[in-house]
Parts: structure tokens; C-alpha cells; sequence
């Protein structure tokens, strides 16, 4: 039996080739194909999808329509036959043990789990705007994606919430769904809005209302309007907001991972397979960005565990081949 092969044969289960930590589409998607290339694989699930509000995923092909925890439900099932390890915790910690030495990721329950190689899939959570009435009904009438939800409330009243400036791209964006479009500035002064905003969104034919928004209208649990602080109400079924997004890369930054600023958060620098600077390291889903959609995330979970188990096979390789002739 090879030095490798025994590290990763523990008589308390703690000892494992890969550990995943983010049990959402990516992880379950690396986790996957992992097992099916038989690596000894944990996935570590603190029970957060950024989907959870979402009654439905869409775009995916072949699963449009289902429900975001089904299809988590179904993932887990897929990765149990393959004998990958799932864990209901949240990992709080991280450390290498020596240079190139195994991975430790501490669990808030406590125990501590090893590998040789992560997969970080640790998403991000979506900080939504202070307005009375937006978290609660966020996922439901209250949206952020029109590709996720636009053709369920296409047609309707639609408001958009300003959160910064580039809140006009989401205005023009929404208006393929509805030619009935209002842009409530809120914060955010129309000053600011450059000559080209102003005159796209006029060309789109969306509306653009000044002026604070004080909080939502709900009559019969159904968005009905939106308020503003001078007591106006502008009719709306639908009104589209700006999350700020939250990175979850605490594990990665403990690291010491590069990461870049974008407009939409700090991410970690990857290459084309989520090859963290951090050797050994792999990253996917939202917590390399935040336009990754659930089928770009399964995607991205995909090509990382494809890469990260080639890179297992050619170390261990060369580690058993004899040392080339000089």
C-alpha cells in the first residue's frame, strides 16, 4: 500500500482525499464527479443555499420549474451512491499542516476532518436593502434576477428599487419582461444618473420616480404598491432590488488566496477550473461570483473536481515513477 493510500485510510473518519465545504449545486456537483472517480470525498453543508427564498429554479434544462430544495434533495442522493461522506456542520476554520501538507478544517461542532485537497464552495448571502417589507416578501414578489423570475411575473407592474447608479441596468433589463417598468430612485439622486442612462431608459419607456422609498404595499399577502416617504403609492406586482452581495470566503482568505475587487464584491482570483492561488486549493459557484447561476455553478463544480482529481492522479504518480535519467 502506497504512503498515500494510507493517510487516507482513518479508523475515525476523519481522514479523506478531498473535502468539500458548501453542500449548495456547486459543492454537490464537485462532490459528484469525485466520487465517481472513487476519491474518498466529504462534503461539509452548513444548510445556507443562496436559493433557499426561491420557490423555484429556472433555466436549468430538464429541471425548469423545480423546487431549489428538491433539487438539492436529489443531489445529496446522487452523491451517497458514489460513497461521499456528508456532514450537516459549518466549517469555521482552516489551516495546512507544513508546506504541501494536508488541509485541516475545523467544524463548529468541533471535530476537525482533513484532506489533501478543498474544493471551496461557500457561495454568498445577499444583503438586501433596508426598506420595510422587502426581506419578507424576497423571493416571492420581491426579486432580483430577471432571468430567474421574469417570466413568472412577466406583463405585471413592475418597480425597481435603486440601490446605486448601476441600479439602471436591472431598470432597461426587467423591461424585456414588462412594458410597464418604474424606477424608484430611492438613495440615490438623479443627478447621478449619466445622459445615457436617462436616455435609455426613456427609449425603454420605463418611468423614473424620485424620491425615498419608505416601504412596501401588501394587501392579501400580494405586493400591491410601493410607498414613498411623502405618502405616495405607486400601484406595482412586482418589485426588483439590488442585494448586496456577500462573499463567503472567510476559509479562502485564511488561506491567503489572492482575490480581486469587482463591482459586486471581492472574489477570489481562479483560473479556468477554480484553481485558487492556494496549491491545492479549488473554488466554485457564487463564491468565485456573483453571477454564477445554479447552472454555472454545477458547471464550475464539475470542471474543479475534473481538474483537482488530475492533479491527484499526476502527483501520485510521480511520486511512485522512478527519478528521470540526467
Amino acid at each position: 500500500m502506497t504512503e498515500n493510500a494510507n493517510r487516507n485510510q482513518d479508523p475515525n473518519g476523519n481522514t479523506y482525499e478531498v473535502i468539500v465545504v458548501g453542500g449548495g449545486t456547486a459543492g454537490l456537483s464537485a462532490a459528484l464527479v469525485l466520487g465517481r472517480a472513487r476519491r474518498r470525498t466529504l462534503v461539509v453543508d452548513a444548510g445556507e443555499p443562496r436559493n433557499a427564498p426561491s420557490a423555484h429554479l429556472q433555466g436549468y434544462l430538464s429541471r425548469d420549474g423545480m423546487p431549489p430544495v428538491e433539487f438539492l434533495a436529489l443531489g445529496r442522493e446522487e452523491i451517497a451512491r458514489y460513497g461521499v461522506g456528508l456532514v450537516r456542520d459549518r466549517a469555521v476554520d482552516v489551516t495546512r499542516e507544513g508546506a504541501g501538507g494536508d488541509f485541516a478544517v475545523r467544524l463548529a461542532g468541533g471535530r476537525t476532518v482533513r484532506a489533501r485537497r478543498l474544493v471551496v464552495t461557500t457561495g454568498l448571502k445577499d444583503e438586501l436593502p433596508a426598506v420595510p417589507g422587502v426581506a419578507e416578501r424576497f423571493g416571492r414578489d420581491v426579486l432580483h434576477c430577471p432571468y430567474c423570475h421574469g417570466w413568472e411575473v412577466r406583463d405585471q407592474a413592475f418597480g425597481v428599487l435603486a440601490a446605486t447608479p448601476l441600479s439602471v441596468h436591472q431598470a432597461l433589463m426587467v423591461s424585456q419582461w414588462s412594458k410597464d417598468v418604474t424606477f424608484f430612485l430611492h438613495t440615490v439622486a438623479e443627478e447621478e444618473l449619466s445622459d445615457d442612462d436617462l436616455r435609455r431608459l426613456a427609449a425603454a419607456g420605463v418611468r423614473v420616480v424620485p424620491g425615498e422609498v419608505a416601504g412596501l404595499v401588501v394587501e392579501d399577502d400580494r405586493l400591491t404598491g410601493v410607498r414613498l416617504a411623502d405618502g405616495t403609492v405607486h400601484a406595482r406586482e412586482a418589485l426588483f432590488v439590488s442585494p448586496r452581495p456577500v462573499p463567503q470566503t472567510g476559509l479562502l482568505e485564511r488561506l491567503g488566496a489572492d482575490f480581486h475587487d469587482t463591482p459586486f464584491g471581492r472574489y477570489p482570483v481562479v483560473d479556468a477550473n477554480g484553481l485558487t492561488s492556494v496549491p491545492g486549493v479549488w473554488a466554485a459557484g457564487n463564491a468565485i461570483g456573483f453571477a454564477e447561476q445554479v447552472v454555472h455553478a454545477a458547471s464550475g463544480g464539475y470542471r474543479a473536481a475534473a481538474a483537482l482529481n488530475g492533479d491527484l492522479l499526476m502527483t501520485d504518480l510521480d511520486a511512485l515513477a522512478p527519478a528521470s535519467r540526467s
